[in-house]
């Protein structure tokens, strides 16, 4: 969420970066926040103007009765009476501004980072590197949802049959394949650093609001009403949350956490090849990692996120390519993001695998994560958070890029987790 003390003293900076959003009556929209919270102070100046006139006729009120004054003491009690119902009709009108300058400022999305472009769709998107060789499959090659089926390793059908669409069950080695990347990964973000957490699957509305998917994506996420608690649409929930309403000192930054958890995202998508099989589920496994830094270090932290991720995928052998997002495809609290994406040779189209995103200050203000600076002054904090990696479509990609007439191989890497080198 931005400040409202940053709009006043940015407007142009703010108006351009919604632009580049390609929000719609940005000016207007703001006009409106900023003439709503000049409202709030001024009905709050009148609030405490209405309670200093009170408190010192409450202070003539006892001079008067001890003057032996009791007729002209109590129609000051009177108007003391009335003063003070004034001034509690203010608090709640300042409480009712102050609720609807919050609510427009949910609706702002974060202001771009300079070097964003410009643009409307994926389309757009600027690709910034490309690394490792496309395969090249023999004649009777296939997508992911028919190997899965040919060496039952997946059960898309049975996934219906126990829940329904987007809940595949995976099975034997596609299973084990399943955890040997997830260990795989948790171990090459433990080796970089980031500590390993175990959080929570569902969490409360405070805990949405604070990272951004409420009130924004509350029709994505699951939501178990009687309780009013949301599954998580991913780790990154949990797990910067750890840190809501803290106030941390610069010696504890970086501070850099990763976690395994499943997702769940009710997103129908739409329909066709582009989305069979693992290209888009209600329930997926992820690996996330999250950091917490000092404003001066969140762009160097940007950047040696990207590279972790470049060496995972480099490691598992897997031709891919980094898109640095344009304005219009940029998520809602992200200043800066970039999209890793594998190329799938079976479907002969790139697959989006993770995003990479620093919010700057953005979550931090939601979250009312803080630091002293070394000046003792409360700064807030930078957030950042990234996949890796997303395994569905990680787990295509090595299906259909490794597939062999005699099976699928597994990458180099992983044979020490699956302890087997074939599926066949």
């Amino acid at each position: 969420m931005l400040r409202i003390s940053f709009i006043e003293n940015n407007k142009e900076k703010v108006l351009e970066g919604l632009k580049k959003r390609n929000f719609k009556n940005a000016s207007d929209f703001i006009e409106k926040v900023l003439e709503t919270d000049k409202k709030r102070k001024e009905v709050r100046t009148e609030m405490e103007n209405t309670l200093a006139t009170a408190n010192k006729i409450s202070k003539e009120i006892g001079m008067l009765y001890q003057s032996g004054k009791a007729d002209e003491a109590n129609l000051k009690k009177q108007e003391s009476a009335d003063l003070k119902q004034k001034s509690k009709d203010q608090a709640e009108e300042v409480s009712l501004l102050e609720k609807e300058v919050e609510n427009l400022l949910y609706e702002i999305p974060n202001i771009p980072h300079e070097s964003v472009p410009y643009g409307s769709t994926e389309e757009d998107n600027e690709e910034i590197f490309k690394e490792g060789i496309i395969p090249t499959l023999h004649d009777k090659a296939l997508p992911h949802w028919e190997l899965a089926k040919k060496y039952d390793i997946i059960d898309f059908e049975l996934g219906v049959k126990i829940t329904g669409a987007g809940f595949p069950v995976y099975k034997g080695k596609g299973a084990k394949l399943q955890r040997a990347l997830i260990a795989y990964f948790l171990d090459k973000n433990s080796e970089a650093g980031y500590e390993e957490i175990q959080p929570p699957y569902l969490v409360n509305e405070a805990s949405g609001i604070a990272t951004g998917q409420l009130p924004d994506k509350e029709g994505q996420m699951y939501h178990d009403a009687k309780d009013d608690l949301y599954l998580i649409p991913t780790a990154e929930v949990p797990l910067t949350n750890m840190y809501r309403d803290e106030l941390l000192i610069e010696s504890d930054f970086p501070i850099k956490t990763t976690a395994y958890t499943p997702c769940f995202r009710r997103e129908a998508g739409s329909y066709g090849a582009h989305v069979r099989g693992l290209n888009r589920l209600h329930q997926f496994d992820k690996v996330e990692l999250v950091r917490i830094e000092h404003p001066n270090n969140s762009f160097t932290a940007l950047d040696e996120m990207v590279n972790h991720v470049k060496e995972i995928l480099n490691e598992l052998e897997l031709p891919y390519r980094i898109l640095r997002l344009c304005g219009g495809d940029i998520g809602f609290t992200a200043s800066l993001t970039f999209d890793f994406e594998v190329y799938s040779t079976a479907q002969e189209r790139w697959l989006e695998v993770s995003s990479i995103s620093n919010f700057e200050s953005f979550q931090a203000n939601r979250l009312k994560l803080r630091f002293k600076d070394e000046n003792g002054k409360s700064q807030l904090a930078h957030t950042l958070n990234g996949s890796s990696l997303a395994l569905p479509r990680i787990l295509a990609s090595i299906l259909e890029n490794y597939q062999t007439p005699e099976g699928i191989k597994i990458p180099k890497v992983l044979v020490p987790y699956t302890h087997f080198k074939m599926i066949d």
